[in-house]
Order: C-alpha cells, then structure tokens, then sequence
C-alpha cells in the first residue's frame, strides 16, 4: 500500500478535524509532519487592518469577562464540559463545534445550563484556542472594544481564522496584524498583559519574527515587534525573557501568571531540577531591570510544579506540569489539577492569594483525557472576550498600615459614562459589619479619601466600590464582598514599620565584600535577616551594634539583588542591597 506523505497527511487532518479529531488530536506543540509544512506554507492572509486610531488599552485578564471561548475537541468531552459548566455561571460561552447536537445533548445531560452557551458551526483544527484567540482591547481604557489577532505560529488555517468568526459572533471590530510590515507571528500562551500597558513574553516573539524565520513574514528587530505592539494594543513596556530549556513551546503561561498589577505567581522546581534555574534567572532578571506600574517591585509568589506520580518532572521524561495555566473567568478561576497529594496544598494557596474566588480545579492529568501530556492545560484551551463599557478599577493594594494611623486611599475609576460615587469599604478582620468611607474624585479620573484606623492589633480588610453614571456598578476586588485586600499591622519582609531614615545605609552599594549600617546611639542589637530575591533565607542572627554601626561580612556565594530587614526595638526596615 503507498503511504501518504506527510504533508498530505496533515493536509487530510486539517480538512477532517472534526471527523477525526477524537482519534488523532493535534497536539500543542509543533509535529513533525507541520515541520516540513512549513516551508510551502503561507502565513497570514488578506485580513490585514491598519492598527486602531487613538489610545488604546489591552485588557488585564482578572478584569471583568463577557464570554469565555473554547473549541469542542471530542477528545476531552469531560474536561471541556467541567469549563463550561463553571464559566456559564459566570458569563456567557462560545463553544466551536460543527456538532452542536451532540454536544448539546452531552453537556444538557450532564446537568449544564445551556441559557448562556452559543454555538459556532465553523471549521477548526485543534483545542489550543488561547494561542489563536484575539485578544480584547479598549479605546481611551474604557471606550469601543475590539480584538486583536496576530499570525498564529502554526500551519493550521482554520485556528487561524477563528478571531474572524468570533468577531462576526459578537459584533466586534478587529484588528488583524497579518501582512505589510505589520505581520506578526505571535500567540496567547506566550503573552499576560497587566492592563495598563505592560506586557511579559519569552524571546520566542523575537525568535519567530527575526530574519530567516519560517513563516515568511517580514523580519522585525526588538523595537519593530514594540512599535507593532504599541500600535495595535497599547503595550509600552514588554518585558522578554528567556525561553526555557524543557517546556517545548515555550509559552510563559506554562510557568508563571499575572494575579494583578504587581505580582507574579511562578512555578517553583526543586533546586537545580529541569527550568527551575533559567525560571529564578528570568524573575531576577525582571526583579533587577523593571517594576510594576505602580513603580513597586513586583510581588513574586512561587507555587511547587508537580512531577509524575513516579517523582519526574521534564528534565527526566516527565510532563510538564504546571498550577500556574489558569485562567480568570470574573469571580472563578479555573486551574488544572492532577492527583491529590499535589492539588489539596496548590488549591489551598490559590485559595489563600486570591480570597473570595471560587476555585475550580479540572484534572488534565488522566488516562482518558490526558491534556498535560500535549503540552498544554486550562489556560490553553480557554480564552476570554471582556465586557462592553467596562467600570474599571485601578488600585494599588496597601500591604502594611499601623493602629490610628490615617491611611490615604487613591484609585483610578473609569467608565464612558463617569462615574456617580465610590467608597471605601472597611473593617477590622474579626468585625462582622463594613465600615463605609465615601472617596471624592480629585481629577483626572482619580478618587481619594482618608481613613482613619481604630486603635487595633488586628488587620484591616478592605475593597473599593463605584457606581457609573449609568447606574453600573464594580468592586474591586471583583470578587467582594466575600474577597478583599488586607492591610497587615505588623512588621513583616518588606515592611517599613519605623521610619526609614533610623537607619543609614547600606554602604557602599553595590557592595562586594562587606557592608555597613549606620543606626542611632541608643540602639545596641539588631536582628539582622537576608534573603535572595527569589526569597531564599541566606542569614538570621541577632547582631551588636557598635558606636551605631553594624558591619556585615558578605560571603562570596551570594550574589544579586539582596533584601536586608534589620529589627531592633524600634522596629523593623528593610534595606535593598546589590552584592557584585
């Protein structure tokens, strides 16, 4: 019998997806057979748009969602049917399938709601719809949404489409970067946005763009692929880093997520084991050449990657497991899960970051459904389209606070219409009642007040609540009530609980081989603590001080970016240090 060849054969498996799908999935990653594809392939098409006119602003994934998307792969009926049946509580779903009898029947007699589901008979090619999706951006914030679709980086034409068909579902206008000087390879799992115009990626964006690359599109250099980012969706700081050695598609979804404006949930390996090294040299690298908007650093939580049941992770054959592929659906975000052992602590700190979320975990690591093993879990199977005219909330979280302090509260609040009111809800954490404090606008679209704290030990739960001209109205927290910001009263890492300047120093800094403190005359012993920027405790020893000074001995094996708290019986300060 005369084989196919293989080019055929993928041919053959584009047209007959949704035939064949449930027998021959295609997987995240790029086969063998989309390889020698490639060079015969065209990318792009005659969609191209110029980009939006005006300032315009890509949406931040916590903020608030009109619909989720997903594609029917037969494949993974349970795991597609758990995401919806979380997501129709929440918004509405878009579910590609040129099945939609059989799907229906499937989720209706599973016990889903089918009041928010529509369906899209159109052609499609795999489930890894974040990658091909387009992205939701706004005019001046709040104003007209539209998408954004770029080349996706694979030989699949109909994924590739499938933003036009989305688009033409809901009404939406679209901006589509897929020829001129403006074509540009780029997908969903590689890209987090925070929402006020800073963007994180791997140096895949610059490999899949540079000269020689073999989708045929325009070479670009660094500040070109920028421009193109700036144009199309308000992204003035992309921040690149290094792919990682064993995750295949090298996608950042597969390692880390934005939870806010300034913190960073990053997969943590045991040391030395697989991307763990090249993962903590990205986050320094980050730690060291940027900051959050707010001009903070970010806030980097770590959370264990899980090997195989037999203890192997990807350097040794394992998949790639990952807690961080998650993905935000308003109150409820859905997280993949494998086994018990590792999911109870992982659900119980995601639980812990984000209070009053409902967390929803899938398992996409099973012998009927194994999705991991494709390279790929929740976060690469969904996408999500925000809302229209969305009220929208910038705030900067207040971490630490003292007893009868009066604490200033500032957010931006936003919405097409203006905004009527909005408050400041508090209360100590044991108090079964808010206390409401009104903000007034001070320009600018920015609102304050004061609060004054009781005389207390306990923290300070709080959340900001506005109303639109319009009558809508949005908390931030999107989740409170039932989940708020916390102000700790009390020192911890990184708080200042007397004032900075009791301390001088450290000095010199930069520092190579010692380092001094200058402290006041009365102050004879301080509890020194370091750590590394990625949180490793490197030294806690209670110290003298002498004539006000303290000197510490750096070993040679630190290095980096290093935060020094000093405790004495005036307080606690933290001090940032750079040892050469």
């Amino acid at each position: 019998m005369k084989k196919l060849s293989p080019i055929v054969v993928v041919l053959f498996l584009f047209f007959t997806a949704p035939l064949l799908a449930q027998e021959q999935p295609i997987p995240h990653f790029l086969t063998e057979a989309e390889k020698e594809l490639l060079p015969n392939y065209t990318f792009g098409s005659d969609n191209r748009t110029p980009p939006p006119t005006g300032p315009i602003r890509t949406m931040a994934e916590w903020e608030e969602v009109e619909y989720l998307v997903v594609t029917w792969q037969p494949n993974f009926p349970n795991i597609l049917r758990q995401i919806v049946q979380a997501a129709v509580q929440e918004c509405k779903v878009i579910i590609t399938t040129q099945n939609e009898t059989s799907v229906a029947n499937y989720l209706s007699s599973n016990g889903v709601d089918l009041t928010n589901v529509t369906f899209l008979d159109e052609d499609w090619d795999t489930i890894w719809i974040r990658d091909y999706a387009g992205n939701t951006i706004y005019s001046d914030d709040v104003g007209e949404r539209a998408l954004v679709d770029w080349i996706y980086n694979r030989p699949r034409p109909n994924d590739d489409v499938m933003p036009l068909a989305h688009a033409s579902n809901t009404g939406l206008p679209i901006y589509v970067t897929d020829s001129g000087t403006n074509d540009l390879v780029n997908t969903g799992g590689n890209f987090m946005s925070d929402g006020l115009g800073n963007a994180f990626a791997s140096e895949l964006i610059l490999e899949e763009n540079e000269p020689g690359n073999p989708y045929g599109v325009s070479p670009k250099t660094e500040a070109e692929i920028d421009q193109v980012m700036l144009d199309y969706m308000g992204i003035e700081s992309y921040i690149k880093m290094e792919v990682l050695p064993f995750d295949g598609i090298h996608h950042i979804d597969m390692h880390m997520k934005l939870l806010d404006e300034e913190t960073l949930l990053v997969s943590r390996y045991p040391e030395g084991v697989a991307d763990g090294p090249q993962i903590e040299e990205n986050i320094e690298y980050v730690l060291n050449n940027f900051q959050s908007t707010f001009g903070t650093p970010y806030d980097v939580k770590w959370i264990d990657a899980p090997p195989s049941t037999s203890g192997n992770y990807p350097d040794t054959g394992g998949s790639y497991r990952t807690f961080t592929n998650a993905t935000f659906v308003n109150k409820t975000i859905l997280i993949p899960t494998y086994r018990t052992e590792v999911d109870d602590p992982a659900i119980a700190q995601w639980e812990e970051m984000m209070p009053g979320y409902t967390i929803v975990g899938i398992d996409v690591d099973n012998g009927g459904e194994n999705l991991i093993a494709q390279l790929g879990a929740i976060h690469c199977i969904t996408h999500t389209i925000g809302v229209a005219e969305p009220l929208w909330i910038v705030h900067q979280k207040i971490k630490e606070a003292e007893a009868n302090a009066v604490v200033p509260v500032e957010a931006q609040i936003k919405h097409n219409s203006g905004i009527a009111n909005a408050t400041v809800f508090w209360k100590e954490e044991s108090a079964a009642t808010w206390t409401e404090t009104a903000m007034s606008t001070s320009g600018s679209d920015m609102w304050t007040t004061d609060i004054t704290l009781p005389d207390t030990e306990e923290n300070i739960q709080y959340y900001i609540a506005a109303e639109a001209n319009s009558g809508k109205t949005q908390v931030r927290p999107i989740v409170a009530p039932e989940g708020y910001w916390t102000m700790n009263l009390g020192g911890v890492l990184g708080t200042n609980t007397f004032e900075t300047t009791a301390v001088r120093g450290p000095f010199p800094n930069p520092a190579t081989n010692e380092v001094s403190f200058g402290f006041d005359q009365d102050i004879s012993t301080v509890r020194v603590t370091v750590n590394t920027i990625l949180g490793q405790e490197l030294m806690d020893k209670e110290l003298s001080v002498s004539n006000g000074l303290l000197t510490l001995d750096l070993p040679g094996n630190w290095s980096g970016t290093l935060f020094v708290s000093l405790t004495t019986e005036k307080g606690t300060t933290v001090k940032k240090l750079l040892k050469k």
